[in-house]
């Protein structure tokens, strides 16, 4: 392998060319987003401070928009699905399931399997609503949603796709969902969180998953009764029979109507 001469006077990979004929000038680096600014390091006391008022101004955004969704169910999923996949046409007939139960359906807003959640809600009557992320590269909301609020820290959007769920659906994606997966076993797992229904749907995708999860009960990563968190199936009609036994029962969920105060800036959602 021949290796460049580092006695050369080649520039240097940081060292910045002038302007000039044919030569591209980079361009500044985009802005960082918020979560990775919060997680670099420490930082001054008024910056810390700044901090945690930008926290707390994303957390009462997204309560004020959602504080009149009523019982939600949240799928889980990916957001590159295109409409035709099995897995779209699973998530949007679940989704309108869902809604025929008394659910609102929650998504992370985006396209894919959240767009195919919140469409089936729609198509049946029900509420639909989503909680969406502001990245990079811009995440559009669909077009299926009574109501959206788009956050900017992740862990934010993650506790209020949590706070309003009484089961999850868990759709095949990728390490997003996957994430999502285990936030809400560990805080299930961990009492933080009542016992709701985690029901993963797309079986073949998960197999492997699933065997391994069944392989940290075998090695005792995790007790035998953490395996009963999870429910798999394909079947929407078990999916709502196992929704309906171990939320809707256990918990007593009924209508419930929120009033909403128009002084206050609120808006309720449609019935």
């Amino acid at each position: 392998m021949n290796l460049p001469d580092s006695s050369s006077n080649s520039p240097s990979p940081s060292s910045a060319p002038a302007a000039g004929p044919g030569i591209e000038v980079q361009k500044p680096a985009t802005p960082s987003p918020p979560d990775a600014e919060m997680i670099k390091g420490p930082k001054s006391r008024f910056s810390e401070l700044c901090t945690l008022f930008r926290i707390m101004a994303d957390f009462i955004r997204g309560l004020r928009v959602l504080h009149f969704v009523g019982p939600c169910v949240t799928i889980f999923g990916s957001a590159r699905t295109k409409e035709g996949d099995p897995h779209y046409e699973l998530a949007r007939k679940m989704g309108g399931a869902l809604a025929e139960l008394g659910f609102t359906v929650m998504t992370g807003a985006g396209p894919g399997i959240m767009e195919a959640g919140n469409r089936g809600a729609r198509e049946a009557g029900g509420r639909s609503v989503g909680c969406n992320i502001k990245l990079p590269f811009e995440q559009s909301e669909n077009a299926y949603l009574d109501r959206c609020v788009t956050m900017e820290y992740f862990f934010v959007r993650k506790t209020l796709l949590m706070k309003y769920s009484y089961a999850f659906v868990v759709m095949p994606g990728g390490a997003g969902t996957v994430d999502e997966l285990f936030e809400a076993l560990t805080l299930i797992q961990t009492g933080k969180l009542a016992h709701f229904p985690i029901i993963i749907m797309g079986t073949a995708y998960w197999k492997e998953l699933l065997e391994f999860v069944e392989k940290m009960a075998r090695e005792k990563m995790i007790g035998p009764d953490d395996l009963k968190l999870i429910y798999a199936t394909d079947s929407i009609e078990e999916a709502i029979k196992h929704i309906r036994n171990h939320a809707i029962k256990p918990f007593g969920l009924k209508t419930m109507v929120l009033h909403n105060y128009s002084w206050l800036g609120e808006r309720g959602l449609r019935r």
